[in-house]
């Protein structure tokens, strides 16, 4: 999950870090988790295997009905679509970062994202949006260069039907916390 903004009140008190993301499903979530554990990530055993929609967000607790209601509105707009991810991509020499490339479903993040990210919950991206599955991130040059073929064969295809709604504990854990159902009309291919 990358950068997002800071909507918090002056309060330091109840304020959590948040997220929003596509989770990947067993048995591939668990596997690249794994697979990332394997490259010498320092973050897999906190971060589950995800495509992000919002990036790590701080807000006060007394917005999360808010932004429930927020993540409900976008979840009746948009309907399934299928996500298919495909060998490995990175974002070096810009960022050390290898990832799996998402190769369908990149307009349904798109769309996703785009709705999650606005109103009050609009900010500036370090990066333009590209969803993609980190697998390996800060590591070493040759645990890059591991990642990036050993998972050059990777194949994986699932309907995406929900998003997730995460939260980061003091241990910097993520654990998903709610789902939302993706209803909507609108189908993206």
């Amino acid at each position: 999950m990358g950068p997002g903004a800071d909507w918090s009140a002056d309060a330091q008190d109840h304020r959590q870090t948040i997220g929003v993301a596509i989770r990947v499903p067993a048995p591939f979530g668990p596997l690249l988790q794994a697979k990332r554990a394997e490259f010498k990530d320092p973050l897999a055993d906190l971060i589950p295997a995800h495509v992000t929609l919002l990036g790590p967000t701080v807000i006060h607790q007394v917005a999360r009905p808010a932004l429930v209601e927020h993540l409900e509105q976008v979840s009746r707009e948009v309907g399934p679509f299928p996500m298919a991810l495909r060998g490995t991509g990175t974002f070096r020499p810009v960022s050390d970062v290898v990832f799996v490339q998402v190769a369908r479903g990149i307009s349904g993040c798109e769309r996703l994202e785009q709705r999650i990210r606005s109103g009050e919950y609009a900010a500036e991206l370090t990066f333009p949006y590209h969803p993609h599955v980190t697998v390996a991130h800060d590591v070493a040059e040759a645990d890059l260069d591991r990642a990036f073929d050993d998972l050059a064969d990777f194949r994986a295809d699932f309907d995406v039907e929900e998003i997730w709604l995460f939260e980061q504990d003091a241990a910097g854990q993520w654990r998903a916390v709610r789902s939302f159902r993706l209803t909507g009309e609108e189908q993206t291919r």
